[in-house]
């Protein structure tokens, strides 16, 4: 390198060395732990997602780098520290969603986001994880019926049970219905061995489920007997009209046009519905359009109707099933206009 080469590039040194910024942020002593997390994993999070540098010491927390990589940092910080004051458990998890939060196009807060409780029990209080979920459990509260669609794992359903429970709970409604299409992989259940209700079961075990993750188990019998809550399939709601109920269909991407009309007309007074179900699952026979996209395309314009989207970046399951979700997306892209009866009727299809 010649001594002209090497002045300018110890210029171009020193110009990169001035455009880099300090920072320093005092942590409330008491909540140092807290932010850090066990073994400093919350730490080791914020060092691998964020590009400023951080440097710990005791509870003063040093941020260097661009600009706009402290500016970032900081407001992480302060959102995570704001979440642990809030009595929030901090994990590398949670690190995650509020960092993509902030990168995004919202501006909701993180710590408001990820601190909102919509049901407690034995300890264990049920929130929304990500800003998309937020945003579904308030059209739930805002709107009479909302379809919730998106893949495996973003907790459509689940929270949808967690809001039924807490209507239930806090007398906004008196029963709570919980129904899906008995409608997987081709089966039907007149072929299948049992009493009706052993046959019917199984279809809807993840409903009961996630009730008695969410409710006292010596309770929910009780509860059932007395008909204030129902677990049923879509089938047993022909012909009724459900008052002052709150109603959730999961699996809705197995209905009919016919089956998702009947059901939405059961809504009575004072009754709220929420639809869940995911586009990419759809088992109905024949290549059937899904009830759930024709609902979708047919009444998301009409007032008092919300449509909640959730994607991978809401999955809340293991990491892996975000990518696995993404990669079966990208795979199944040229056949997405037919179901997944239609793809087996069609035959294997070769390597790429």
């Amino acid at each position: 390198m010649t001594p002209r080469e090497t002045s300018a590039a110890d210029a171009a040194g020193a110009r990169q060395a001035d455009a880099q910024v300090r920072s320093s942020i005092n942590v409330p002593p008491d909540l140092v732990v807290g932010l850090l997390g066990s073994a400093d994993e919350n730490l080791r999070a914020l060092e691998r997602i964020l590009s400023a540098d951080l440097h710990v010491r005791g509870n003063a927390l040093t941020l260097s780098g661009e600009p706009a990589d402290v500016a970032l940092a900081e407001r992480v910080i302060s959102e995570l520290v704001a979440i642990v004051a809030s009595g929030h458990p901090l994990t590398p998890e949670v690190v995650r969603h509020s960092v993509a939060m902030l990168v995004g196009t919202g501006n909701e807060s993180p710590a408001e986001v990820l601190t909102l409780d919509i049901l407690s029990r034995r300890g264990k209080t049920i929130r929304p994880k990500t800003l998309n979920q937020k945003r579904y459990v308030d059209a739930i509260d805002a709107n009479t019926i909302v379809f919730g669609v998106g893949p495996a794992g973003t907790g459509k359903t689940y929270l949808a049970m967690a809001k039924a429970v807490n209507a239930l709970q806090t007398k906004q409604v008196t029963r709570i219905i919980l129904t899906r299409p008995a409608v997987e992989a081709g089966e039907r259940l007149g072929f299948l061995p049992g009493t009706l209700s052993e046959k019917i079961d199984p279809y809807l075990r993840p409903l009961y489920d996630a009730l008695y993750d969410m409710m006292d188990p010596e309770l929910i019998p009780k509860l059932m007997s007395a008909g204030v809550i129902e677990v049923a399939p879509l089938a047993y709601m022909r012909g009724r009209t459900l008052n002052d109920a709150f109603i959730v269909l999961d699996e809705a991407q197995n209905t009919t046009a016919e089956q998702m009309k009947m059901f939405l007309t059961r809504l009575g007074f004072g009754s709220k519905i929420v639809v869940t179900g995911d586009m990419t699952q759809i088992d109905l026979p024949g290549g059937a359009r899904s009830g759930l996209r024709a609902a979708v395309d047919i009444l998301e314009n009409i007032d008092d109707i919300h449509v909640a989207e959730l994607t991978s970046v809401d999955v809340v399951r293991h990491r892996l099933v975000s990518e696995i979700v993404d990669a079966y997306a990208k795979f199944e892209e040229p056949g997405s206009g037919m179901n997944r009866a239609a793809r087996r009727a069609g035959g294997p299809r070769g390597r790429r």
